[in-house]
């Protein structure tokens, strides 16, 4: 991680980042600790609350957060929220602001955000990230990138801060929502995948973990396969990817992409049938349950 300083000439924009939560608390952590000085906000204000400790300024409400910020990071559940949420801070954004937009939306959602942006006269990059709750910790992120190219100087200090890398898609505005959609559409079916061998093995009786072992040190094995497979393994599910995250996103990949994401149609009823059940909390390798169709 670039460690930025406030001394004259070095790039350290302002930074408010907009949604504390699973993801967000993990990024403002790195964000400050990058030396950047940041503004954090949440609706509940006890998630944001900790974070002081960091070096980040609580703020008392949005407005607040975003006054003087270079960058405004928005980490929220969906395209309505963000929305909702930047309209609290009307004509409070910093002249030249850019919207750095870190949430899951979708293309729809995108499009909306886009408008919403150009609204309140924010300059807008589209910037999902790949990663769950760990690598959000860890500042390993990856971070996936569109938007005008005047906004890259602006925002690259506070991409050093939460991804390992970005992989920037040039100027088309919703290019990073669009593979953001392809890269979780693996990750959901990834989980799945893992799951039904798993429950395979056991239909024919076998101990169910032995294709956990049979893969192990192999070339099928990888650091998503063991962590997934861990938690399978122990029945318990602390979220870092939540079974109603998870069905959001596929909802928006099924949406979009149609008859070329079968794999991800059966998902989304797999995950539609946890969250039914309850189980909405839990990590995505709760799909190792029994429950639904």
């Amino acid at each position: 991680m670039t460690v930025y300083t406030t001394a004259e000439g070095v790039n350290a924009p302002r930074v408010a980042l907009l949604g504390t939560g699973t993801m967000g608390a993990g990024m403002a952590r790195n964000i400050a600790t990058a030396g950047l000085p940041l503004a954090v906000w949440n609706r509940s204000p006890e998630r944001a609350a900790p974070l002081a400790e960091a070096g980040a300024r609580v703020a008392s409400d949005v407005a607040d957060a975003v006054r003087d910020a270079d960058v405004v990071v928005t980490m929220l559940w969906d395209a309505d929220v963000v929305a909702e949420v930047l309209q609290e801070a009307r004509g409070r954004f910093a002249e030249g602001a850019v919207l750095l937009q870190t949430s899951t939306v979708g293309i729809e959602g995108h499009a909306a955000l886009r408008d919403v942006a150009g609204d309140l006269g924010l300059r807008y990059v589209d910037a999902p990230v790949l990663g769950t709750k760990h690598p959000a910790e860890q500042g390993t992120l990856v971070v996936l990138a569109s938007g005008p190219d005047d906004t890259r100087p602006v925002v690259a200090p506070v991409l050093d801060a939460i991804g390992s890398r970005t992989v920037w898609l040039g100027d088309r505005g919703d290019a990073a929502s669009r593979l953001k959609l392809a890269a979780n559409a693996f990750v959901l079916n990834v989980t799945a995948a893992i799951a039904e061998s798993r429950a395979i093995t056991g239909a024919l009786g076998l101990d169910p973990d032995l294709f956990l072992e049979a893969i192990r040190g192999g070339p099928l094995e990888s650091p998503f396969v063991t962590a997934k497979g861990r938690l399978m393994t122990a029945g318990d599910y602390p979220a870092a990817f939540a079974v109603d995250g998870g069905l959001k996103d596929a909802r928006f990949i099924v949406g979009s992409a149609g008859a070329t994401a079968p794999l991800t149609a059966v998902t989304v009823e797999r995950l539609a049938a946890l969250s039914a059940a309850g189980h909405g909390d839990e990590d995505i390798a709760a799909l190792a349950r029994p429950v639904g169709p």
